[in-house]
């Protein structure tokens, strides 16, 4: 049995364990807030920014979309990989990567030259051994979330995709569902996906001023900037939900070890004291039985 000393010791180093756990959790839990009110908020306005484009490139000539949604034989491809730049949140990272490398080898199967991009740390790290990495903007996250910044991707890529620099633009990242659930997706960014026009759905005559064409070039930029903020604020939020639920806990781990120490020490002070009084008891009897 470890003397005392030495459990003393451990159960003063999980409780300080015990208070770094629960401050990141607590600091996670403010991210998250503001985090999912974010994102619960992008929502719907990406959701129906989307569903609008759905319906004005209804009717109008395919060539309309542009060079954002030329289809072409697919000889080179881009996954763009989101993480985050810190640990400790659980299988947040580790999840995203496995999707991200499964995909790029699905493309080196298919004779598909691939490159990667990543946008936090975790996935730098993770990918630049195997993979090739073509840049790593980890910089985002620096003014927490910088839009500005992010834009500045998205614009580079689409312009990537239109100087046939890349035939497909994957992006891979964490969708949040809840604190405690967060989903590795991978979904086509460029080009864009025609969506078949669904049967029985209701038509609505809208009155376009400009063209409906005009509108309909306009929008195809904005949804897709659109479309790569919203991955990112999707990623945002998961990093901060799965953290805070890791240290949580990490924080209940902490505990139900400093309680099975805490009993454990009071065994091995009680086996201490009882032999004390043993050793006091024979010293006394060996006194008597001199006398």
């Amino acid at each position: 049995m470890a003397n005392l000393k030495d459990i003393r010791t451990r159960i003063s180093s999980v409780k300080s364990t015990m208070q770094i756990t629960n401050a990141m959790k607590m600091v996670s839990a403010a991210k998250l807030k503001k985090a999912q009110e974010a994102i619960e908020s992008m929502r719907p306005y990406a959701e129906k920014l989307n569903e609008l484009l759905v319906s004005l490139n209804q009717g109008v000539d395919s060539d309309v979309a542009g060079a954002y949604a030329e289809t072409r034989p697919v000889k080179k491809a881009l996954v763009v990989l989101i993480t985050s730049n810190r640990g400790l949140c659980g299988a947040l990272n580790s999840n995203a990567i496995k999707e991200a490398k499964k995909l790029l080898d699905e493309y080196k199967s298919a004779g598909i030259d691939a490159e990667v991009l990543t946008i936090g740390k975790r996935g730098y790290d993770a990918m630049k051994k195997e993979y090739p990495v073509v840049d790593n903007r980890s910089d985002v996250y620096e003014k927490n979330l910088s839009y500005e910044k992010i834009i500045s991707i998205a614009e580079k890529i689409m312009q990537q995709f239109v100087n046939n620099k890349y035939d497909k633009v994957v992006l891979v990242y964490n969708e949040f569902i809840n604190p405690g659930l967060q989903r590795p997706v991978s979904e086509t960014f460029l080009p864009i996906e025609k969506q078949e026009e669904q049967s029985g759905a209701d038509f609505i005559d809208y009155i376009f001023e400009p063209s409906q064409e005009e509108i309909v070039r306009e929008l195809i930029p904005k949804s897709l900037k659109t479309k790569f903020y919203r991955a990112m604020r999707e990623a945002w939020a998961s990093e901060h939900g799965a953290r805070m639920t890791a240290m949580h806990k990490a924080t209940d781990n902490a505990k139900e070890m400093v309680e099975e120490l805490t009993l454990q020490y009071n065994k091995a002070r009680q086996a201490v004291i009882t032999g004390e009084i043993l050793e006091i008891v024979s010293g006394a009897e060996a006194l008597k039985n001199q006398g």
